[in-house]
C-alpha cells in the first residue's frame, strides 16, 4: 500500500502535526505537539520513541524533532489527503468544522485506490 508502512493512525496523525508544526515554527519540539494536540506530554514523548525506533523522526540532544524521508512521505500522503478531502467536503457544502473533523478520520481508513479516484474526480 505504497508508503503505508504498518503506521498506525496516532503515528500518523503525530507525523503530519510534525509536519505542519514545522511549516510554522523554526523547530519543533514535543510540548509544540502536545499543545498542538492537547495531549500530556508524556503521551507525546512515548509517541517520539516509537516514531524514532521507526526511524520515521530524528531527534536532536536539544529535542528539536525533524522528519526523516520516511516520516516525511507518510505526513505529506497524510497532509495531501486531509487537505483535499476537507476542501472537497466544503465545496459539497459541509460545514467546515465538521469537515475538518471528518477529514481526520477519513484520512486514516480510505484505500490508495478510493483516494486517488476521488482526487482525479476533482481535478
Amino acid at each position: 500500500m505504497g508508503v503505508k508502512m504498518n503506521v498506525n493512525e496516532s503515528a500518523e496523525n503525530y507525523l503530519e502535526t510534525i509536519l505542519i508544526l514545522s511549516k510554522k515554527k523554526p523547530v519543533v519540539r514535543s510540548v509544540d505537539i502536545a499543545e498542538e494536540l492537547g495531549f500530556k506530554k508524556s503521551s507525546v514523548s512515548v509517541a517520539m520513541k516509537n516514531l524514532r525506533e521507526k526511524n520515521h523522526i530524528t531527534v536532536t540532544k536539544e529535542g528539536f524533532i525533524y522528519l526523516t524521508e520516511s516520516g516525511k512521505a507518510i505526513a505529506d500522503m497524510i497532509y495531501e489527503r486531509h487537505e483535499l478531502l476537507s476542501d472537497w467536503l466544503v465545496k459539497l457544502g459541509v460545514d467546515p468544522k465538521i469537515a475538518t473533523e471528518d477529514a481526520c478520520r477519513i484520512e486514516h481508513v480510505i484505500s490508495k485506490e478510493s483516494f486517488d479516484a476521488i482526487k482525479h474526480h476533482i481535478k
